[in-house]
């Protein structure tokens, strides 16, 4: 059976856009991700776009056909997917099985998102949807607070420290101090972190994401039609999705992503692959899941801060510090899209001979 390969990609900076709306900012990534695969717009055949909260925070709703007109793309098929903050990474997988079902050749999938233009209390009430409404937003949690319940249990589960969640902060600002799209360019210390002012104990600002302007586009095509325009393509070697309550409360434990192990179970099936053959990771619970502290690391005390010091494993934020503090608050949607797009950037330069 034939596969899929990434042949381009394109990405916005991020961050406060007062220069740019959503409909410029999907315009931009899409045309440095055709102009990066050295394709032109007929050679596309689908789009599909992420975007969680425009209508909300924009007012602009049907946005698939908004792409499609925007982009020069009509009259081909333009999809919106929505799945709050994984919104991009299931329009990326929308693309995948489009071209794994024959129907298309090459692709474009993204997402975008802009957030800045209204104020803080629409922000959160918005993105507060992405909760369960009638058990958990309606009666005042926010994502901080819920995420902030998830490590409090972890630290009673597994003995992790505030110290340890810090960790992940410092090594997201690391990244984004190397990334000249991020919205935040700069290395924190450990102790920068944990003097920073409490959003929901135990997290702190710098624990927690910030909204934000952007977009990210990435180019798939069939393998054998992937080579025609790209001597190195990037292949996919499996995608897999998941779900699990969404209420905290209907889940049956707090600190078990339980959709990510179902996911990440079957991606490395399909992949033929064990988490030891990766050569970056994400962060804490997501090392949990994928199985990082058991075959890994042997961290003691349930706890995965020293993962971040491995020699075996090169530990991330796949957004290659896009969000920087992205790791204990999830607020944006599009990071996969941008994660596809850094990770191929960093496969290149990292391990591609050109």
């Amino acid at each position: 059976m034939t596969g899929v390969s990434i042949i381009g990609v394109g990405m916005t900076e991020f961050g406060e856009r007062w220069d740019k709306g959503l409909r410029d900012l999907m315009v931009e990534a899409g045309t440095k991700a055709i102009i990066d695969a050295k394709i032109d717009g007929p050679d596309i055949d689908a789009v599909y776009g992420g975007c969680m909260s425009a209508g909300r925070l924009t007012g602009q709703e049907h946005i698939g056909a908004l792409i499609a007109d925007q982009s020069g793309l009509t009259p081909i098929p333009a999809t919106r997917v929505e799945a709050a903050c994984s919104s991009g990474g299931l329009a990326l997988r929308s693309a995948i099985l489009s071209i794994l079902s024959g129907e298309h050749d090459v692709v474009i999938a993204g997402g975008v998102e802009k957030m800045s233009d209204v104020g803080v209390s629409q922000v959160t009430t918005t993105l507060g949807g992405a909760a369960d409404l009638e058990w958990e937003s309606s009666l005042g949690a926010t994502f901080p607070a819920i995420y902030a319940l998830i490590a409090r249990r972890h630290m009673h589960e597994y003995g992790t420290t505030e110290e340890q969640m810090a960790a992940v902060a410092v090594k997201n600002h690391e990244n984004g101090s190397l990334n000249p799209y991020a919205q935040y360019q700069y290395k924190v210390t450990l102790k920068q972190v944990m003097e920073s002012a409490p959003i929901a104990e135990p997290l702190k600002l710098l624990d927690c994401s910030p909204v934000t302007d952007g977009a990210a586009a990435v180019i798939l095509a069939r393998d054998d039609v992937a080579r025609k325009y790209c001597d190195t393509p990037i292949k996919i070697r499996a995608t897999a999705q998941a779900s699990d309550a969404l209420s905290l409360h209907d889940r049956a434990s707090l600190t078990e992503l339980l959709a990510t192990k179902y996911a990440a179970k079957h991606a490395f099936e399909r992949a033929k692959m064990t988490p030891k053959d990766m050569p970056v990771m994400l962060a804490i619970m997501a090392c949990d899941e994928l199985g990082i502290r058991t075959e890994l690391a042997e961290t003691g005390g349930g706890s995965d801060a020293n993962i971040f010091h491995e020699n075996s494993i090169q530990a991330v934020n796949l957004g290659f510090g896009v969000e920087n503090a992205h790791a204990n608050s999830e607020y944006f949607n599009i990071d996969e899209a941008i994660m596809a797009c850094n990770m191929m950037l960093n496969i290149i330069r990292r391990y591609v001979e050109v």
